[in-house]
């Protein structure tokens, strides 16, 4: 369970686009609207850092813009044939229309 939400945008962000770059709180994220259900993941592909703001998403796989692997935005695991760790998947609320991201709170050590 997320310690705590944080507005990431709007819904009208979603009206040209199915995926959004969004830095919250100093993390460089992706939203993706996939139909009506929303995912948050970090932004950078985790094999070599491919911006995935600008890959597509099919059916809950955000799919990778510089390399054919795939992510399952419910678990964040990579798809077959890949040995690099799962994407890192954060909770989404969309309320009225706001769309909201949660974070754990780093710890102090985290933060130095």
């Amino acid at each position: 369970m997320p310690a705590h939400w944080v507005h990431a945008c709007r819904l009208e962000a979603f009206e040209n686009r199915q995926i959004i770059g969004v830095t919250v709180e100093g993390q460089h994220l992706v939203i993706v609207r996939d139909d009506d259900r929303f995912f948050a993941a970090e932004r950078a592909c985790p094999h070599e850092g491919a911006d995935l703001a600008q890959g597509r998403c099919s059916g809950a796989k955000l799919h990778c813009p510089r390399h054919l692997a795939w992510f399952d935005l419910d678990s964040g695991a990579v798809s077959p044939g890949w040995s690099f760790r799962a994407l890192q998947i954060y909770p989404v609320r969309v309320v009225g229309s706001d769309v909201w991201i949660g974070l754990a709170r780093a710890s102090v050590k985290d933060r130095q």
